[in-house]
């Protein structure tokens, strides 16, 4: 028997189901429907360019005789390729004794820390704040009555800011180790659709679950995890990071200290410019959450405000503006989810949107954001997109009423076309407030310029129904810390920056992928060093 892969096969979504997809494989390469054995599917997407008519889009890979084989091989049938036979590299086997520390809990730390594992390096995983099930409990306390615990809330935690989420697992990046990433998702509980979703998510709910079960995985491998512990210094011997400094007065000794802190740990990058480690500002973004009623974001997407066979609809947007070249796009879409309150610093308040997997929620949320750079920035240097975030943060947390309300206007209002309600499903709550006086004016004028092209894009997204929440300010780190091509610091060796925090990722994927990446340079940093 031999293995194809056939791509692009639609089906109305009325006859989405395995016996159509194997009559329409037949029919596509020309064979009996009995010859077309082990059909699996590879991948999945919604097709609605043509709404309301709705299509799957599939690709299947099956099995055939040697005949048959031989047949499409004459056939040369479009869109359909022989499988060629692929395995996940091997992980060498270390017998060392050299030791690794890395430092937060988020994608890049995890993965960075079970890839070690797996090749028999010790490691000590570090995070400040707490273990899963406990900080979720913090974060609905502080939700419900705004107490703020700094070392345990949505930014900081078991599972990095990515657990109170949409779970999103995709990314631009093309790369063999990303089915690797998926596979071991679900092996600690994903669902195996996201092996062959187009846009594969999780969900906040299932995300706790799979991170419980990651923690035991490690733990398992001899990993040892500590929570409740900070890093704030690291000590030196002959230009080589030798050991992390913990607040506890703990020195805890290293041949490798990976640097994984999210992109919220600003206490952490204060340090690391006291150490001289070598850093850059970087562009990011800021702006709002704009959210509407699921069912008219469906609507507008596939034509009907709901579906019993489809999740709630997503969105993307893009725009740029001439006048100054600043991008203006929706972030990090959450279907059928809520916006939450983002905070991490007294006095400070940002938001984030998050969805279950089941994605069953009466509103649909997105950041709209503006680019920023560092010119934009209020003072020079590498810190200086934090005192710009902070800025935002905390002219927030005043105009929401200084109790952790976040402020909220009308889209309707934000255009001056009008009044609207201000219903939301942001928690704790929202208050009423003018959000000129919150963000930037270069911000406000972006939106502005920038939404009636949406509504153009998606008819109906200027609409009484939307509200804006702010602010929406940590979409990615404001610096960079700089690393040469073998993962360290350029300044600090033996220091391993890595992850979204360290400027080198965007989301949880694109985040893990790093994480392997950088343990994979310690590897073979230390196979050299062993002969």
């Amino acid at each position: 028997m031999r293995r194809w892969r056939l791509s692009d096969i639609r089906l109305p979504l009325e006859r989405d189901d395995e016996r159509h997809l194997r009559l329409e494989t037949a029919r596509i390469c020309g064979i009996p429907t009995e010859r077309v054995a082990d059909l699996t599917i590879a991948r999945r997407a919604v097709d609605a360019r043509k709404r309301p008519a709705l299509f799957v889009v599939y690709t299947v890979e099956f099995s055939v005789d040697d005949a048959t084989a031989a047949d499409l091989e004459c056939r040369r049938v479009a869109k359909l390729a022989e499988v060629q036979p692929s395995a996940h590299p091997d992980i060498p086997r270390l017998d060392t004794k050299r030791r690794a520390v890395v430092v937060g809990m988020g994608p890049a730390g995890l993965f960075a820390a079970w890839r070690l594992a797996c090749a028999g390096v010790p490691v000590t995983l570090l995070e400040r704040g707490c273990a899963v099930e406990e900080r979720v409990h913090h974060v609905g306390a502080f939700w419900q009555d705004g107490h703020l615990d700094p070392e345990s809330n949505v930014q900081f935690g078991e599972g990095g800011a990515g657990t109170f989420s949409d779970g999103k697992l995709t990314t631009r990046l093309n790369h063999p180790a990303m089915r690797l990433i998926l596979e071991t998702l679900v092996d600690l509980g994903a669902p195996e659709q996201i092996l062959v979703d187009a846009k594969p998510h999780v969900g906040t709910d299932r995300l706790r679950r799979i991170l419980k079960n990651f923690r035991a995985s490690l733990q398992e491998k001899g990993v040892e995890v500590q929570f409740r512990t900070r890093l704030i210094g690291m000590e030196c011997e002959k230009e080589r990071v030798r050991a992390a400094r913990l607040a506890s007065g703990r020195i805890l000794p290293c041949d490798a200290l990976v640097l994984a802190p999210g992109h919220s740990a600003r206490d952490t990058y204060a340090m690391l410019v006291d150490a001289g480690v070598a850093l850059e500002p970087k562009p990011f973004a800021v702006g709002v959450r704009v959210e509407h009623p699921a069912a008219l974001i469906n609507r507008i997407q596939y034509g009907v405000p709901a579906h019993p066979r489809l999740s709630a609809a997503d969105y993307a947007l893009t725009y740029n503006r001439k006048s100054d070249g600043r991008g203006v796009y929706s972030f990090c879409m959450c279907p059928g989810g809520e916006v939450i309150n983002a905070s991490s610093e007294p006095g400070a308040l940002v938001v984030n949107g998050m969805s279950n997997l089941n994605r069953a929620g009466g509103y649909s949320n997105s950041a709209l954001v503006v680019t920023v750079r560092p010119d934009d920035f209020p003072e020079p240097g590498p810190l200086g997109g934090i005192a710009f975030q902070r800025k935002l943060e905390q002219a927030a947390f005043q105009a929401g009423g200084r109790n952790y309300r976040a402020p909220a206007q009308n889209l309707m209002t934000f255009l001056g076309r009008g009044r609207g309600a201000v219903r939301s499903s942001c928690r704790p709550a929202v208050v009423e407030a003018d959000l000129d006086g919150v963000l930037p004016p270069f911000v406000v004028h972006a939106l502005r310029e920038a939404l009636p092209h949406f509504d153009r894009r998606m008819r109906g997204f200027i609409t009484a129904e939307a509200v804006l929440v702010g602010v929406e300010t940590r979409t990615s780190a404001p610096l960079r810390i700089l690393r040469d091509a073998n993962g360290q610091s350029v300044s600090h060796p033996g220091l391993y920056p890595c992850g979204e925090g360290a400027g080198y990722a965007g989301g949880i994927m694109s985040a893990a992928l790093d994480g392997l990446r950088i343990a994979d340079a310690i590897i073979a940093q230390f196979q050299q060093q062993e002969i």
